[in-house]
């Protein structure tokens, strides 16, 4: 069965701050989420992974390259690494860079609906991305990752965005459009892992949100 590993970026300052960062909004990482990257290679190396998949915007980019570092002194070989343009996080519009507070404030239906709603969402307003078309434009990435890697021993990293991610993930695993949201959110840092056995045509969960090797008890502004 091939499993794919599902990591979402170590945690930034706007995600310590409580701001949307999106697609083209972006900040460092924190001092701490590089040791917390390293927690996270540790708890992986004993699994051999055939391939590294990230996200082209830079929180996630020093992200899967700081992984591919601290794996390769564990483990005495670079794990092979692409950009994957197609898992970029939402397109937030309007709503990048701004505090979650002043969104709820400012577009009340857009912030619930995001949130609560991903069927009712409607982005026009805010000039975003809706889920649907998220959903869209990430999926053929995992269908052609699939088709590449097919092998039951094969293993792969994916490392993307919180709120990209819930949505994929649910939605392979067959869950409706208005459930999306239903498992709760991602954290910093966190794996989830898939696995198919019929080169991509069905999912099933493994672990969700995982992050036992992460010290400090993740909080509000780790989740999204």
């Amino acid at each position: 069965m091939t499993k794919l590993y599902f990591i979402r970026h170590g945690k930034t300052q706007w995600n310590l701050e409580g701001r949307y960062q999106g697609a083209r909004g972006d900040s460092p990482l924190l001092k701490d989420s590089y040791l917390e990257i390293d927690a996270l290679a540790h708890y992986l190396s004993p699994i051999t992974f055939q391939h590294m998949y990230v996200s082209p915007v830079r929180r996630a980019r020093v992200t899967g390259n700081t992984l591919q570092h601290d794996m390769d002194e564990l483990q005495g070989y670079p794990i092979p690494l692409t950009i994957a343009s197609r898992l970029r996080e939402f397109n937030l519009g309007k709503m990048e860079g701004m505090k979650f507070t002043d969104v709820q404030k400012r577009y009340p239906q857009e912030f619930d609906d995001f949130r609560n709603h991903p069927d009712h969402y409607d982005p026009s307003t805010i000039q975003g991305e809706s889920f649907p078309q998220l959903i869209q434009r990430m999926t053929p990435t995992i269908k052609r990752i699939t088709d590449i890697y097919r092998n039951p021993t094969d293993n792969i990293l994916i490392v993307s965005h919180g709120a990209a991610l819930n949505a994929l993930v649910n939605t392979l695993l067959g869950t409706d459009l208005h459930d999306l949201r239903k498992r709760g959110g991602l954290s910093n840092t966190s794996t989830t892992i898939l696995e198919t056995n019929d080169v991509g045509r069905t999912f099933s969960l493994i672990k969700w949100n995982d992050t036992s090797y992460i010290k400090r008890q993740p909080d509000a502004t780790d989740m999204i």
